[in-house]
């Protein structure tokens, strides 16, 4: 069950790019951006989850989770950057 989760919320973050990759209009993008954001914290949550539950090992979780807090991270600032432009445009 956890590693359906871990599944489902980490390719989901994958999907939310491409989508905003596409989208219609810099608030679109960024609401993209801003779910892929939340499903990556979701994927880091559930990795945590599985370490913690000795479901996967330490070495496993060494190699996983700094991916994780990365893309976190990246996403972050995509979004504070393009809040930042989109605010810049509207003046």
């Amino acid at each position: 069950m956890l590693s359906k989760q871990l599944l489902r919320s980490g390719t989901a973050v994958g999907a939310l790019v491409r989508e905003a990759e596409q989208a219609e209009s810099k608030a679109d993008f960024i609401h993209k951006m801003a779910i892929a954001l939340k499903e990556a914290n979701e994927t880091d949550y559930w990795v945590e989850l599985l370490f913690q539950s000795e479901r996967i090992n330490q070495k496993e979780y060494e190699s996983i989770k700094p991916d994780a807090v990365e893309l976190i991270k990246l996403l972050t600032s995509i979004i504070k950057t393009s809040k930042q432009h989109k605010n810049e445009g509207a003046r």
